[in-house]
Parts: structure tokens; C-alpha cells; sequence
């Protein structure tokens, strides 16, 4: 029986078409934008490779847009079908729960995965992903030091085990550690986006913006070929120039890089939620600090609209109304409120996920634009404690923390600011008076 490039049994036609679909998760695993094309070739040398169709399901399903469920269950569907080993079978299980909305239960379907099988690198990956994308940054790091043990310099990936072990202690505000593991990656590849991705969080956290920029500089010609992650490294570059106060540097990173409407991964996708949550998190950093944007709400607000009644990636959503609100889409927001309401009502994860932070969340972002402040806050204090569970970064749900206190100091609600302020402080090494978007409240707070 032919074996996957870390040794495990796979059902294929031959150890040709095994490798085929080893370079396609590579090509995942390395964000590369030909990922689809690898895969693609591994089906054609062999129809019935179970993992293949497993693997394609994913792809629809990483993408969080609901207009993909159809083709992610044509491919489970298409991998039921097919003689499978008990670890296939597995995959395929974990693969239908994700489909059918349970995360949770497919995040533990790939735990359990890696507990018999600690050299699945598909199971790990997609339960990285899962993990981050749920806001549980401690069942991330947990996994990463788990598999690291199984993994070393001589496997295909292993650079990709080591930048996911980074990304998740810089989670866990574990900086020294992180670093190590990423910067070894990069030296591994430096073309790993993942890993220059995760080191670019620590130097991020810790206020040191002219390594940063350096850092994204450098390692740029590397991220040809890369796919839409490194717009979000363009994203992260921006963020440094925030801090410095070089906003003219924030918006011409805006319109040539993590937002460039000319480029063919943004054509090819332009709504993509990374894509989508890196603009509109930009704009509103701007706005905050009483930068104009120009006319760039317009063309966020259109993908917007479009997307009304798709839930799937629940921190996208207050993105999302960002958009609507500034463009003054009023209707198009209250539909996108309905909407939000209607799938809220339900008894599951999901739908509670919804309820106790996207809804608030959503609501606030509105409250805010129509420069209702005391509402706002009303809206998003109750729900200060459950925005982590939307997924995202650190450096991502912040654009959520300085609305809140946006709003309380425009409210002239000073309890409100102060609270938020002492959260911010108690997680972030870097104290509000040293960081942008809170150094005025800081001040005025003592």
C-alpha cells in the first residue's frame, strides 16, 4: 500500500499519485496560491484517492463562504463512497461534522486523529486553523507541543509544524519561545508566510515597529507565488506604520497590498474574509485617528451586501457591518441584522456564538457609525468577555477594543474607558500609552 510523505498508510492507486497529493498539501501547508492546481493533478492521476477528496472538501470549507458548502459536500460525498483505511474514514467523519457546522466536534474529531496518528499533518493543520478560528488559543499551543515531538528537521512540512508552534505560544504571550521556533522556520524557508506571519506578531506585541518593517521588507521577494496570506503580511507591515503615525504609509500599503484591486489573487477572490477583515480593521484604525479614507468603504460595502446571510466565519461579521455602516447602507444593515437575528435564534454552537458576541459585536459597530456612543457601549460590555471566542488574532480583535473605548470616551463614560483600558493593559506587554489607538484615553485616564 503506498504511504503519504510521513510514513502513513494511504489509500492510492500508486505511490506516484500518493506524492502528487503530498505537494498539494504542501502547497497548503505553505500557503502557495497553486495549492488548488496541485490538487487538482493528484485527482487526475487518481479518481479514488479518499484523502484527495478529503482535501478538496477543505479547501471549499477554509474558505468560510457558504456558496462553497455545496462543492465541500459533493467532495465528502464523493470520499464516502470510496474503500477507505480507518484513518481515512476518519478524516472523512471529522470533514462531514465541519460541513454540517460543528466545529467544535470536527476540531475534536482531528484531536483524536493525531492521538493514534501524531504524524498527520492534515489533521494538525486543520486543527491549528479550527482551534485559532474559535478563539482557543491554548487548545492551539496544547496541539502544536504535542506533534512537535513527532516531527524534525528531515520530514516534508517541518517548518510548517515549527511556524505553527510559534503563531500559537505568541498567542499565549510565550514571545521568547515563539520567536525561536519561527525564526527557525524562516531560516528552513524563507518563502514560509506562516512563519514570517508569526514572528511578525511578536514584534507586533512587543512595540518593536521598525524591526517589524524591516522584517516584512526583507522577506517580501520571497512571497511570490504565495496566496492571499500575504496580504495579510502587507496587513501586519501597516500596522507598524500605525503606530508610528505614518498614515500615508498605512494607505499606500492599503491600495498596493493587502487591498491592491488590481492584483489577480484579489480579482480571483475579492471577498475572501482575511482579505475582507484586514481592509475594513484598516480603514476604521484610520478613522479613529481622524484620517480620511477617501472612497474606499464603497467597494468593502458592495462585497458586503452581497454577503448578507453568511455566517460562517463569524468574525468576518462585524467587518462586514463596518463596511455597511460607513458607505450609509442603512437598509442593507438591518437586513444583515435580521439575518444575524434569524440564525441567533438556534440551539447550537454556532448559533450561541452568534448570539453572545457577533450580535453585540455587529450591533455596536452600527451604534457607533450613527455616532450613537452610549449605546454602543451598552451593546458591546456584556460581550467584552465573549469577542475572543470569534476567532482572531490579538492583533485582530483589537480594532474591536478601540471601538469600545472610542466610543466610551466619546459617550464621556470614563468607568467605561478605564475598564476597558485595565483589560487591554492586563493582557497586552505594551502599556495603552505607548500604543496608538489608546495612548489619548491612557492619558486622560491617568
Amino acid at each position: 500500500m503506498p504511504h503519504d510523505m510521513h510514513g502513513l498508510e494511504l489509500t492510492a492507486a500508486s505511490d506516484a499519485a500518493a506524492a502528487l497529493l503530498g505537494e498539494a498539501e504542501l502547497g497548503y501547508l505553505k500557503y502557495r496560491a497553486d495549492a488548488t492546481e496541485r490538487l487538482k493533478t493528484a485527482l487526475a492521476a487518481d479518481p479514488e484517492m479518499p484523502m484527495a477528496h478529503v482535501l478538496r472538501g477543505s479547501f471549499a470549507m477554509l474558505s468560510y463562504k457558504a456558496a462553497n458548502l455545496d462543492f465541500a459536500q459533493q467532495s465528502l460525498a464523493a470520499a464516502e463512497a470510496l474503500r477507505a483505511n480507518p484513518r481515512e474514514q476518519r478524516h472523512v467523519a471529522a470533514l462531514a461534522r465541519w460541513i454540517a457546522g460543528d466545529v467544535p466536534g470536527a476540531t475534536r474529531a482531528w484531536a483524536d486523529i493525531l492521538k493514534q496518528h501524531p504524524r498527520d499533518i492534515l489533521a494538525f493543520r486543520l486543527h491549528h486553523f479550527s482551534a485559532f478560528w474559535a478563539g482557543r488559543a491554548g487548545e492551539m499551543a496544547a496541539q502544536a507541543e504535542a506533534s512537535a515531538a513527532h516531527f524534525n528537521d528531515a520530514d516534508p512540512g517541518y517548518g510548517s509544524v515549527l511556524a505553527c508552534r510559534c503563531f500559537a505560544l505568541e498567542e499565549c504571550g510565550q514571545y521568547l519561545r515563539a520567536e525561536t521556533y519561527g525564526r527557525e522556520a524562516v531560516a528552513i524557508d524563507p518563502a514560509d508566510m506562516w512563519a514570517t506571519h508569526a514572528v511578525a506578531h511578536i514584534m507586533e506585541m512587543q512595540g518593536r515597529q521598525s524591526e517589524g518593517i524591516a522584517w516584512l521588507t526583507a522577506l517580501e521577494p520571497h512571497w511570490e507565488g504565495g496566496n492571499n496570506l500575504k496580504h495579510h503580511l502587507f496587513w501586519h507591515r501597516a500596522l507598524f506604520h500605525f503606530e508610528r503615525g505614518e498614515f500615508d504609509q498605512v494607505l499606500a500599503l492599503y491600495d498596493r497590498g493587502f487591498r491592491d484591486l488590481g492584483s489577480a489573487l484579489t480579482r480571483a477572490m475579492p471577498d475572501l474574509y482575511i482579505d475582507i477583515q484586514n481592509a475594513a480593521s484598516a480603514l476604521l484604525r484610520l478613522e479613529l485617528r481622524g484620517q480620511d479614507v477617501g472612497g474606499r468603504w464603497r467597494e468593502l460595502a458592495d462585497h458586503a451586501e452581497a454577503r448578507i446571510g453568511d455566517h460562517l466565519s463569524a468574525f468576518t461579521l462585524p467587518h462586514w457591518m463596518m463596511a455597511l455602516a460607513a458607505d450609509g447602507r442603512d437598509e442593507a444593515a438591518g437586513r444583515m441584522l435580521a439575518a444575524l437575528e434569524r440564525d441567533a435564534a438556534g440551539a447550537s454552537a454556532h448559533a450561541r456564538l452568534l448570539r453572545e458576541a457577533a450580535l453585540p459585536a455587529c450591533r455596536a459597530v452600527l451604534a457607533h457609525r450613527r455616532q450613537r456612543f452610549a449605546e454602543a457601549v451598552a451593546l458591546l460590555r456584556p460581550a467584552l468577555s465573549e469577542l475572543p471566542r470569534l476567532g482572531g488574532s490579538h492583533a485582530q480583535q483589537d480594532i474591536l477594543e478601540q471601538l469600545f473605548l472610542d466610543a466610551a470616551v466619546r459617550a464621556g463614560l470614563a468607568d467605561d474607558a478605564k475598564l476597558l483600558l485595565e483589560r487591554v493593559r492586563a493582557r497586552h506587554p505594551l502599556p495603552p500609552d505607548r500604543r496608538a489607538g489608546y495612548r489619548d484615553a491612557a492619558r486622560k485616564a491617568g
